[in-house]
């Protein structure tokens, strides 16, 4: 395995390894409010839209007060709309709003609005896992990935996993597109932080260009 990929993993890491849970301001923690916090996130990172932009939605959420299941069904659509709105969502407002205040009403009534009971129903298989998270009207398979990527760091069943995009930045980068090869190069760091950080790669041309350049 060449020094040469050990450096630019490396660079990745130390430069754009931050979990977009964490730029959200989620500590992330296997209990009900951050892991629906995550959830959400997810949500808004699967549209076709930048990063930042669904990492300022979510934030705005937050600081609009809807930050549990409970809150966010109980709002009205035109306060999810609004809150969207000032986070830069415009493009998806008027449908994610829906989406997220029925999410929000099937977790709360189906799983108390704890996604720990959900991962209990599941009951350790992670393909069941993936089936029960798609029951949220706006997570597809997409929103699915991003959760689990990142929900990896508190629920041990779902990683260690570098996800279809994370390896997309692999390539981008030079690097093996075999997540084994790609954990080893990455020695002790998380695979949540390792995800995040190849993620930016395949989605911003110039943090691939930045990294590359630091690895020399």
């Amino acid at each position: 395995m060449s020094t040469g990929q050990r450096r630019i993993v490396r660079a990745l890491v130390d430069t754009h390894g931050r979990t977009y849970a964490d730029e959200a301001g989620i500590r992330l923690r296997d209990t009900p409010q951050p892991l629906y916090r995550l959830l959400v996130l997810s949500h808004l990172l699967s549209a076709r839209i930048r990063g930042s932009i669904a990492v300022a939605t979510a934030r705005a959420l937050y600081d609009a007060g809807l930050r549990d299941p409970r809150r966010m069904a109980a709002a009205d659509w035109q306060e999810r709309v609004d809150a969207l709105g000032r986070g830069g969502y415009r493009r998806y407002d008027e449908r994610t709003a829906t989406q997220l205040g029925e999410a929000a009403a099937l977790l709360t009534e189906r799983w108390g609005g704890d996604l720990r009971r959900l991962r209990k129903e599941a009951g350790g298989d992670l393909d069941r896992e993936r089936r029960l998270l798609r029951e949220f009207p706006g997570v597809g398979p997409t929103g699915v990935d991003i959760f689990l990527r990142e929900a990896q760091l508190v629920w041990p069943e779902a990683g260690p996993t570098l996800d279809p995009k994370a390896l997309q930045g692999a390539r981008r980068l030079g690097l093996p597109s075999d997540p084994d090869r790609l954990l080893d190069l990455a020695g002790k760091t998380e695979p949540a932080v390792l995800a995040a950080a190849l993620v930016r790669a395949a989605v911003d041309e110039g943090v691939a260009e930045d990294t590359l350049e630091r690895a020399g």
